[in-house]
């Protein structure tokens, strides 16, 4: 049997560890793995962080955007990742989410379907289930407030009219955009989408508030209610 021992990060030159490299050169000079590995911390008896972090991009095929879908169970399974390492990468995904998300909120107004979808694109990032929620506006079309309307499956959830204008009321708003998200890509409106559209834009009709539009949305692309002649 070979009494062979891994070598430890903390062997490495200097320039070569993760921590030490970022001090030394910037956080760009970091690769994904090393990046990881810094969250993640200690390896095992085999392998190094670094190691594990490159056996855990090999699972998202090296793609942060799979990445961030992953749930608690699949960081898990990867040799190395206990439930404390694999919160801590989810959290640092969250938080560049929402650092995205924050940046979208610089938007002065909602003047086409494009930039809310930008806009509701960073809420519905790598949700695998369904949401819904709405946005209600000025009457120069800037933003007042957003919502989380309902959280479903993956294959529905439930949009109450009734939630979306008390709020509106609440906002002084004098229009709203909602905005559902479909994880499985099809964006094509179901009836029941068109249906609850149709009732939303009667009842906020008569309360003066417009319904600009409904999107749907997946991770690439949208539907637009409004661009679509629905509304």
């Amino acid at each position: 049997m070979s009494n062979t021992k891994k070598t430890t990060i903390k062997q490495w030159a200097e320039d070569d560890r993760p921590r030490e490299k970022l001090v030394k050169k910037g956080i760009r000079a970091l690769s994904n793995a090393e990046l990881l590995a810094i969250l993640i911390r200690t390896g095992t008896k085999s392998q190094t962080a670094i190691d594990v972090a490159r056996n855990l991009l090999k699972e998202a095929n090296d793609n942060l955007n799979i990445l961030a879908t992953f749930n608690l169970q699949k960081y898990k399974k990867i040799n190395g990742l206990g439930t404390t390492k694999a919160v801590t990468i989810m959290a640092a995904l969250e938080l560049g989410n929402r650092r995205i998300f924050e940046q979208k909120l610089e938007l002065p107004n909602f003047t086409s379907s494009k930039e809310a979808y930008m806009f509701f694109r960073s809420i519905f990032a790598d949700n695998l289930k369904e949401e819904a929620w709405f946005v209600t506006l000025n009457q120069a079309n800037k933003l007042k407030g957003y919502y989380n309307l309902s959280s479903g499956g993956q294959t529905a959830t439930v949009i109450d009219v009734r939630l979306i204008l008390k709020q509106a009321l609440y906002d002084d708003a004098t229009s709203i955009i909602l905005a559902h998200n479909h994880p499985s890509g099809n964006i094509k409106p179901s009836k029941q989408d068109i249906d609850i559209t149709n009732k939303l834009k009667e009842a906020s009709r008569q309360l003066d508030i417009a319904l600009l539009d409904h999107l749907i949305i997946s991770q690439h692309e949208y539907f637009s209610f409004a661009d679509n002649g629905i509304l």
